[in-house]
């Protein structure tokens, strides 16, 4: 079923449409987003201006047709704190069901923190923690705790940007006296961060385009690309010096400032404030960017899945693996069969190779999705795998990870990764040969099911004289075929291992033997 959901927001509106699977995978197709600023002035005039209220209808009227034009089946719509605290808030809600068509629901900002933290559980995962999850809106800051996936408290209070920026920081830049002001009205406020410092939060989760506009002038000032948000993250430290920057200049030179988003430049000296304080006040925790928001809680509840999906990084990063690969290859035999194999290689060579366990995973996955660029093209397939794997909305992953996953998923064919490649070079030297090793491994288990027929069962692996043998297990069928492909695949893995790799069929017969020999053990 393809689902959209809409976030009728104090800033923005957002919609983002998806289809969910029978199994509850959720496959984002588009989003699309409108800075439309429906509360500026609202929380001081107590009232939606008119031209806002006008340039929020024409957004909806426009995502309408876009989701009718995408398909979409059900569609869902909530508005936040600059409508329900609005005294026109109800009749603007009855224009746009007039103008739209669309039905409106103006939701609690309880029910929105509800709703943000089923997001960020279904992105990020939340195991472990506590977790202080921050979502910094135009009107409100929802702020919830959350341990091993379930909310330990929720909350909403009216702190968002626009708000504080109408009230206390009505000077460009803001004098030191309106900051103080300000501070002291969120030290007032933020009683429930006590909570988070006292409980030790050991991160804090932003979902908003504020916290991805912070994150991304922190990468910027370490020299980082900042294509991908969701996963990277900025301590408290460079949280506080970007607050620093923000407040000593003007909106004019606050647009050269690196990673700034253009469109909240006269919001972010208020936003500085509220997030560094935040911070500091929970007791200094890294923050981490999450995609997934408001949009994409409604989206869960509308699909009926958000209670119902794994938590856990492990949960998160499968459940994106295996939509993603759905979406391009289908049920993939295939793959799922090369996966088995490349942990068989991972779980007899790791030790060899230098690589840790936790990357087991990370092959597993490479391995699921290493076919994913047939959709575009067979014969360079392998590139365009690296570049779907790399840009799609792969959640639980941190961008460093999802390099590494592309990496190792296109390094399955064709040119194996070279420590001298562009792309292997921005990794860290630790990270280049976990890479090159789960790619060496990849490349024969992918071989050695040359005809995606499954022949091969098992293998196992011996060492004599200076020689690594794999012996694989075709039962009564021939791996002629997998057995020459494999062969031709073995180049960087020996060259890691410094000896010759060989391959070898178990015998039939032997094979047979063995079996009875575990089968009578059993008995």
């Amino acid at each position: 079923m393809r689902l959209a959901a809409i976030d009728l927001g104090t800033n923005s509106v957002h919609m983002v449409i998806a289809d969910v699977t029978p199994d509850g995978r959720i496959v984002v197709v588009d989003r699309v987003k409108e800075m439309v600023r429906l509360g500026r002035k609202a929380f001081t005039t107590g009232r939606l201006a008119p031209e806002t209220m006008t340039l929020a209808s024409k957004a909806l009227r426009t995502f309408g047709r876009l989701a009718r034009a995408r398909k979409v089946q059900r569609l869902r719509t909530v508005a936040t704190s600059a409508v329900r605290e609005a005294r026109n808030g109800a009749a603007f809600v009855a224009r746009l069901r007039r103008e739209t068509g669309m039905p409106i629901k103006v939701i609690s900002g309880l029910e929105e923190a509800r709703l943000i933290f089923q997001a960020a559980r279904h992105a990020i995962g939340l195991e472990g923690g506590p977790h202080l999850l921050v979502d910094v809106g135009g009107g409100s800051v929802e702020l919830s705790l959350a341990y091993d996936g379930k909310p330990l408290w929720l909350e909403s209070l009216p702190l968002g940007v626009a708000r504080l920026t109408d009230t206390f920081l009505t000077k460009d830049p803001p004098s030191a006296g309106q900051v103080q002001r300000l501070e002291r009205h969120l030290a007032h406020e933020m009683g429930a961060l006590e909570r988070a410092k006292r409980a030790g939060a050991v991160q804090a989760v932003g979902t908003s385009g504020t916290i991805n506009t912070l994150v991304a002038m922190a990468l910027a000032a370490r020299g980082e690309e900042s294509a991908r948000l969701h996963g990277a993250h900025a301590t408290a430290d460079e949280i506080a010096r970007i607050r620093r920057r923000v407040l000593q200049v003007s909106a004019a030179d606050r647009t050269e400032l690196p990673g700034m988003d253009q469109k909240r430049i006269d919001l972010m000296p208020a936003a500085v404030v509220l997030v560094d304080t935040i911070l500091q006040r929970a007791g200094g925790p890294d923050l981490v960017a999450c995609s997934w928001a408001l949009r994409e809680g409604v989206l869960l509840d509308l699909a009926g899945v958000g209670g119902q999906t794994r938590t856990g990084t492990t949960g998160v990063r499968r459940r994106s693996v295996e939509a993603l690969a759905h979406r391009w290859v289908g049920a993939d035999v295939h793959g799922r069969h090369v996966a088995v194999l490349a942990r068989q290689l991972f779980d007899a060579l790791a030790g060899d190779l230098g690589l840790p366990i936790e990357s087991r995973e990370m092959l597993e996955y490479a391995a699921l999705l290493h076919d994913v660029g047939r959709a575009v093209e067979h014969d360079r397939h392998q590139r365009h795998t690296y570049y779907i794997v790399k840009n799609s909305e792969l959640l639980g992953f941190s961008p460093v990870e999802i390099e590494m996953l592309a990496q190792v998923a296109r390094g399955h064919r064709k040119q194996p990764p070279r420590l001298s490649d562009p792309e292997v070079e921005v990794l860290p030297p630790a990270r280049r040969r976990i890479v090159r090793g789960l790619a060496a491994l990849l490349r024969v288990a992918d071989a050695l099911d040359r005809t995606h027929q499954g022949v091969i069962s098992s293998l196992d692996v011996s060492r004599s004289e200076g020689r690594l043998v794999i012996r694989v297990d075709a039962g009564a069928e021939r791996a002629e075929l997998e057995l020459w492909a494999a062969e031709r695949r073995t180049d960087l893995l020996g060259r890691l291992l410094d000896r010759p790799v060989l391959l070898r069929a178990r015998r039939a017969s032997r094979a047979r033997g063995e079996e009875r020999l575990r089968a009578r053990a059993g008995r």
